[in-house]
């Protein structure tokens, strides 16, 4: 490094750089929203800023958010997991069967056990999917990007074997109440949790798991084993930390939030296909990178991938109001990625060749 070239802690003390990496996902989320506030009033429907739109867009990020906050964890930890989407659908098809042939009309006996024994399976399979995919890259030392891409298309195989090829729908009568009506987002104060507060179940289910990361993440030694190991692992192994059961531990855990997130999809669809998990996996990774985590590991917030989330699904809301075609939508959510990644970089001093010219 040259006298006059800035190092990376001058960098990051620079402040809009800090303001971009911190409070920037939020300010992009707001000028999203009024953005289509405006154009919705002036082309659209003039729904968009509605409270049943907010319900739905609420509910919607749920289910995406919840999933990114285990994929916020790998990340920090300087890992990724391109089989999140599959492992999510193919809890949810495990959930889809347990309750088609294993559990018994609700108001029937022992109807509680065999509900929470097929919540229990849901759970087990989203345990075991992260702890595969840990167990491989820590003892066979590969690459998470090979070994998840890899691990991604057997979930999808073996969600497809255990469905027989097709969409597994169990009765309606084999779900509970709280179940049926844990993504509602209608008008009826009946079918919220709480009748003076109409915000989506599994709205307020991802805000107490959000709550719950972020203490893991600062108040834990195993929280900052995390962050040390994706900063430089090693590092972290010459200060006694053991990184591969710690990677092993943090992809385990963040299977615990593909069987929530697999919970939230089958309430909302009251199906199960494994098909539906393509493309989940960079929907998931989208939300991280959008809330300022960094791919290159170390860096990442529960808050900032709520609010990714929150971007995704209010861009897809807009563009739905506006009458524009997914594919320009995708296309729209793609371009703000890229934002978003380079903005990561400029928080690093890359490019390299801007820097030098701004010295």
């Amino acid at each position: 490094m040259t006298e006059n070239q800035p190092s990376a802690d001058q960098r990051k003390a620079n402040p809009l750089l800090k303001f971009l990496g911190r409070l920037g996902p939020a300010y992009a989320l707001l000028v999203v929203v009024g953005l289509f506030s405006v154009l919705d009033h002036q082309f659209g429907s003039q729904s968009f800023f509605s409270a049943r739109n907010a319900r739905v867009i609420a509910n919607s990020a749920a289910l995406v958010a919840v999933p990114a906050m285990g994929m916020t964890m790998i990340i920090i930890a300087g890992g990724i997991d391109l089989s999140a989407g599959t492992a999510l659908t193919l809890c949810g098809t495990a959930l889809a069967l347990a309750f088609r042939d294993y559990t018994v009309p609700v108001g029937a006996e022992d109807a509680t056990y065999w509900v929470v024994c097929a919540l229990a399976v849901g759970l087990g399979v989203g345990i075991a999917c992260g702890l595969i995919n840990g167990l491989i890259i820590a003892l066979a030392e590969i690459v998470p990007f090979i070994v998840t891409l890899g691990t991604m298309t057997i979930f999808l195989g073996i969600g497809q074997v255990i469905a027989s090829e097709s969409t597994v729908y169990p009765e309606t009568e084999h779900l509970p109440d709280w179940m049926r009506y844990l993504c509602y987002t209608g008008s009826n104060s009946d079918r919220y949790w709480f009748d003076w507060l109409h915000v989506p179940s599994s709205a307020l289910i991802a805000i107490v798991l959000g709550i719950g990361v972020a203490m893991l993440m600062h108040f834990t030694v195993f929280g900052r084993n995390m962050v040390a190991i994706g900063s430089n692992p090693a590092t972290a192994r010459l200060c006694g930390i053991r990184v591969g059961m710690t990677t092993v531990a943090v992809y385990a855990f963040a299977g615990i939030f593909v069987a929530a997130g697999a919970l939230l999809y089958f309430a909302n669809v009251k199906n199960g296909n494994p098909s539906d998990g393509t493309g989940k996996e960079l929907e998931i990774i989208a939300a991280v990178v959008l809330g300022g985590g960094s791919l290159s590991g170390g860096r990442g917030s529960v808050f900032g991938t709520v609010v990714g989330a929150l971007i995704i699904k209010t861009i897809g809301s807009g563009c739905t109001m506006l009458s524009i075609p997914n594919t320009y939508t995708h296309i729209i959510i793609g371009v703000i990625i890229i934002i978003a990644v380079l903005i990561d970089g400029l928080r690093s001093g890359k490019p390299k060749w801007l820097f030098d010219r701004l010295r």
